[in-house]
């Protein structure tokens, strides 16, 4: 019975992260509240990722670093240049056009590894592409955005670092050697790590839809339109990448969601300190956009049959 509750609480997440959005837009407080302890349950849910990773899972992706460097190259260069192409489109200002580049030169988002792991895609290849894309982040976020905006962006390299290493590096490779180590205590409870990971995803979400009300508020339907254009255009250029290398149905999964989930987050903070709250709008829609994208095709994909009709 408990096993049946949790797969239908794990099933159906894409409909909890549409209503605890709703509610954290109502009644922002009590997440905003918990906010200092994001990165503590971001740390628990790749926690979990790691206890139920095997070590072939890392060996495929050693054995070919090609693949890793296709799908940066992906992030890096699709993104963007949709990001200027749909900004040029639907005409808007100039705010609003660096928040939109800001937003499509971003890393790939640290939720992407959660989504991929919930959508039965290649997780391994979803936190290598997560790792390295964050790390060149600093280098290639604000020159991109100078080289599509004309605009520039000072980016702590090192705190960019120990965000990923406190919250994606040390707890997956703890969760992993806990695998490793006490592997019949920890198979007995693997069911419950696909709901950790739902609920933190859900709080994910809530949380930044509560943090960022008054921008959601402010934004127009030519915003909406882009950052929605944006995010689907990410994800079907990232399953087509896959197709054309000939990768396998779960790494296309992967780059479909990789590419098409930007860290807005880090986008939204970087907008609001280095060009304004209009500049932020974006960044701010992307993020509830993306996640919603994301839960509905990982939901669809996590029942869909692996039989070979990607």
């Amino acid at each position: 019975m408990f096993k049946k509750v949790l797969s239908f609480y794990t099933k159906y997440f894409a409909i909890w992260v549409v209503i605890f959005g709703a509610v954290a837009y109502l009644l922002p407080r009590p997440f905003v509240a918990l906010r200092n302890y994001n990165e503590w349950f971001f740390a628990l849910t790749m926690f979990g990722i790691g206890a139920v990773l095997e070590v072939e899972d890392f060996k495929r992706i050693v054995q070919k670093p090609i693949i890793v460097l296709i799908g940066c190259c992906a992030q890096f260069s699709l993104m963007p240049l949709g990001a200027f192409v749909l900004a040029k489109a639907f005409g808007l200002p100039q705010e609003v056009t660096v928040g939109l580049i800001l937003t499509g030169s971003a890393p790939g988002a640290m939720a992407s590894n959660v989504m991929s792991y919930i959508a039965k895609a290649d997780t391994a290849y979803s936190i290598s592409l997560t790792t390295v894309s964050t790390l060149l982040c600093p280098l290639l976020t604000p020159g991109l955005t100078f080289l599509l905006a004309g605009s520039t962006l000072k980016v702590n390299f090192w705190a960019i670092v120990l965000s990923v290493l406190k919250m994606v590096v040390v707890p997956l490779f703890a969760g992993f050697g806990v695998r490793h180590y006490f592997r019949k205590g920890i198979e007995k409870v693997l069911p419950i790590f696909p709901a950790i990971s739902v609920t933190f995803i859900i709080f994910i979400c809530s949380l930044v839809i509560a943090l960022n009300k008054n921008h959601l508020v402010e934004v127009t339907g030519l915003i909406l339109a882009a950052g929605v254009l944006l995010n689907l255009y990410g994800m079907a250029a990232g399953y087509g990448v896959g197709s054309v290398f000939k990768m396998d149905y779960r790494r296309k999964r992967t780059l479909s969601i990789e590419i098409g989930m930007q860290n807005a987050g880090l986008g939204t903070v970087l907008a609001l300190k280095h060009f304004g709250e209009k500049a932020a709008m974006p960044a701010a829609i992307f993020v509830f956009v993306c996640i919603i994208t994301a839960s509905v095709m990982s939901a669809l994909w996590q029942r869909r049959s692996t039989t070979a009709i990607e």
